[in-house]
């Protein structure tokens, strides 16, 4: 008896390449309870930002679990979901004439204040595991995450290199626009 041998696709889903472009709606900060892990090589990282020392970042910022550090989270006032720590909001830009100067947004949005120094997790969205396991998956991202679908495409060799990188990324899924105090 011969037995039929289920062979697995040549090619993922996404071969083709999938778009993404960070539009800063802060969504993918956002949400359920849930761990940002940041390794003590991007404490140091952050701490160097934020001109602090690295155990002020754990204390001020992380939280141990099971001997590894996540990001605080906190529960956002409007919505009851809980944003990382260092999301910060940027009120909506008005003029009185109705129209804006080019760039200039007219919706709240949600940054984050450590964006060039965030850890891996966040550098490496959407293109996480459970984001590529099907198409389903990935559309179901994507109804949170403005950016999806949109923008740049990634081919397939980077979209592979984002999932399974194990420190910074040389070229990381990224906005182009610089966060501003």
């Amino acid at each position: 008896m011969k037995l039929k041998v289920l062979e697995s696709p040549a090619e993922p889903w996404f071969a083709e390449g999938l778009q993404f472009t960070c539009s800063q709606c802060g969504n993918c900060c956002s949400g359920p309870p849930g761990f940002v892990w940041i390794t003590r090589e991007e404490i140091q990282r952050v701490a160097e930002f934020l001109e602090i020392s690295p155990a002020e970042v754990v204390e001020k910022y992380c939280r141990k679990i099971g001997g590894r550090f996540s990001l605080k989270e906190r529960r956002h006032p409007r919505h009851g979901g809980y944003d990382c720590i260092f999301v910060k909001e940027i009120p909506a830009e008005s003029s009185k004439s109705g129209k804006l100067p080019a760039g200039k947004v007219e919706h709240t949005r949600r940054i984050c204040s450590i964006y060039s120094v965030r850890p891996l997790q966040c550098r490496t969205w959407p293109f996480w595991t459970g984001n590529l396991s099907s198409r389903a998956a990935w559309e179901s991202a994507s109804k949170r995450c403005p950016g999806m679908n949109r923008g740049e495409l990634f081919d397939r060799v980077r979209i592979e290199k984002l999932r399974d990188a194990e420190d910074w990324p040389e070229k990381p899924p990224t906005s182009e626009r610089k966060v501003r105090e």
